[in-house]
């Protein structure tokens, strides 16, 4: 096994090739900073090499400046202010609950022009050549002079210079809670993603991040007393110290005030660092191809706390690499900073210990798998909530269902009438609770019934032929769909149609049950708008029990039996146009003590009160 994950590394570079037939864009930064921690501000070379490996012309590139997102009367700012006019529930007391964000607010409004951030381009040339630019707020547009033909590389050289915000939301400085002092998230000029569907010049809004694949090398110069992680693999240790060395090396830092970090990350899309002179750093080695670090500060976590981080990491990485697939990289570091949680390649920035496993979860469904955030966030918080859940039952040995609160919310946005498709731009939602329910929960929904639609167990087999297939790349939703089918041999498309699509719900009802020709017959009706293959459970005095299970016809398939020690009976295939569907059993009427539609209730059926019938005899 070690043997077979040291391969996995050392080949990262070359799996692209071996990935379904897409083409996607190809990047390689190098990036020299100097940090001036008095002044909060840095200096930057970037040289950017940019293969376009699409069958287009491009006239224009398009860059990410999310550091101005930070000033007044930016999109960001205007957004927050608006939702916080927006009221969306009444609270224990009956006030009126608004749609902040409570990380957000109004804050950037009141940011003096020593606290905003801001990124500044100093120049910017192709190939040698200054280019035209025009800077829009977060998006840095570049007017090319010759065009970028397809499959061929260019070469941008950038010098910026850029201000760290206040600490706002994900990235900035001096977190009035952590104390940490910097938190780099989003910092560098990055170039936008170019794929099937165009230019995604995103604005800096509220959420959700996409970026090119790619190598990053960064050398970070800063004040030689700060401690700094973040992603990629530190190369020059033995200089740096601050247990990075060695083992056993004496570490001889430069002369001078400063010291410069070197990092390289290899095949991926983000570089987050983030820096405090009195961070402590711990960290465990996993096997000889991967060491966990954990960075953090005691100022509203304890040593227990990140001490108990990077043992449940340990204890956890062999479940999660067998559940979703081999974590590929070298290392990876749990920081303290942020505002939250927010995860990056490598990395994550954690506020305190609460978030540590649904962000690194976030390693494999956003790290690996690449989806388009804004577009697909549910396959971005959804997928990970819902291995952040299963992660966490094994940790603590839990045999209950994970899943039960993921449903309740699930449920509770469908009767607040704020549901919003789950195509929805992230940034589009009009509140934030609507976002987050359905990016998070619904999103971990759609996983837990996919088990009960596939069967659990080809369920799980979806996930890893997922992995597999579409590691380091950027899927879909049709994408995942048809690994789906491909590995249960069904069809799966109105899967996707009627519960990302659509806001239509699952409802369905015992409406009936009698006896006729020596048989008891059971009629089940739907009553919302989305339909569902069918498993019912009946009970019998005698405490045994029979599974009916109808397939519905848009599934030309059926899902194998997921408990043998039951008898099952399978059905012809329910018409999705009809309404009613009679299932019938050999036993008495009266020998049956319980009738149950989905006695697993991972269908999630809005209404579970008309599901069950008991009968008293």
């Amino acid at each position: 096994m070690k043997i077979f994950l040291v391969a996995i590394t050392l080949t990262i570079s070359f799996i692209v090739s071996a990935q379904p037939d897409r083409w996607q864009q190809r990047v390689k930064y190098a990036m020299d900073i100097d940090m001036n921690v008095e002044t909060n501000r840095f200096t930057g070379k970037q040289k950017l090499e940019y293969w376009n490996n699409s069958p287009d012309t491009l006239h224009r590139v398009f860059y990410h400046l999310y550091f101005n997102a930070f000033q007044p009367g930016s999109m960001m700012d205007t957004r927050s202010r608006r939702q916080g006019t927006i009221v969306f529930r009444k609270d224990r007391n009956g006030n009126d609950v608004a749609d902040w964000d409570d990380r957000v607010k109004d804050r950037i409004l009141n940011l003096k022009p020593d606290e905003i951030g801001y990124q500044k381009i100093v120049s910017l040339k192709m190939n040698g050549r200054p280019q035209a630019f025009k800077v829009l707020e977060t998006i840095l547009e570049v007017k090319l002079d010759k065009p970028i033909l397809p499959k061929s590389k260019v070469v941008f050289d950038m010098e910026f210079e850029a201000q760290v915000p206040i600490q706002i939301r994900r990235s900035g400085r001096d977190n009035p809670k952590t104390t940490v002092r910097y938190s780099m998230s989003q910092w560098y000029p990055k170039i936008c993603e170019y794929d099937y569907e165009g230019w995604h010049p995103t604005p800096y809004v509220g959420r959700e991040f996409y970026g090119v694949w790619g190598d990053f090398s960064v050398n970070i110069t800063i004040d030689k007393k700060y401690i700094l992680g973040g992603t990629g693999y530190l190369q020059n240790a033995n200089q740096i110290g601050y247990g990075y060395e060695t083992p056993g090396t004496k570490v001889v830092q430069p002369a001078g005030n400063k010291l410069t970090w070197k990092f390289f990350a290899p095949n991926v899309h983000d570089f987050m660092w983030a820096a405090d002179p009195d961070y402590k750093h711990i960290s465990q080695k996993v096997r000889d191809s991967l060491t966990i670090h954990v960075l953090y500060k005691t100022s509203n976590t304890t040593d227990a706390d990140w001490q108990g981080v990077l043992a449940n990491a340990v204890k956890a990485l062999p479940f999660i690499e067998k559940t979703f697939g081999p974590y590929p990289y070298k290392q990876y570091s749990f920081i303290h900073g942020g505002d939250g949680g927010m995860e990056y390649p490598m990395a994550t920035l954690l506020f305190n210990k609460g978030a540590w496993l649904h962000e690194w979860m976030h390693s494999w469904y956003y790290g690996l798998l690449g989806t388009n955030e804004s577009l697909y966030a549910w396959m971005d918080e959804g997928f990970t909530d819902y291995a952040d859940a299963r992660v966490q039952a094994f940790l603590d040995n839990s045999e209950e269902w994970p899943y039960k609160g993921s449903y309740a919310a699930y449920y509770n946005l469908v009767r607040s009438n704020k549901e919003e498709p789950l195509t929805t731009h992230a940034d589009h939602f009009n509140t934030n609770f609507a976002y987050s329910n359905a990016a998070y929960s619904k999103g971990t929904v759609f996983l837990e019934q996919l088990g009960y639609i596939t069967s659990a167990q080809l369920r799980d087999k979806i996930l890893l032929e997922y992995y597999w297939k579409w590691r380091f790349k950027h899927p879909n939703a049709a994408d995942f769909i048809r690994i789906a089918e491909k590995v249960s041999d069904m069809k799966l498309d109105w899967y996707k149609e009627y519960f990302v699509n659509t806001t239509k719900t699952i409802d369905y009802s015992i409406d009936s049950l009698w006896a006729e020709d020596g048989k008891t017959k059971v009629r089940i009706k739907r009553i919302g708008l989305m339909p569902m293959p069918i498993d019912l459970q009946m009970t019998f005095k005698d405490g045994s029990k029979e599974m009916h299970y109808v397939p519905l016809d848009l599934m030309y398939g059926e899902k194998p039996a997921e408990d043998p020690s039951i008898p099952r009976k399978i059905y012809d295939a329910w018409k999705w146009t009809n309404d009613t569907y009679v299932v019938e059993t050999e036993k008495k009427l009266t020998d049956i003590t319980t009738v149950e539609i989905d006695p697993s209730q991972r269908m999630a059926d809005i209404d579970r009160r008309n599901n069950k019938l008991e009968l008293k005899w």
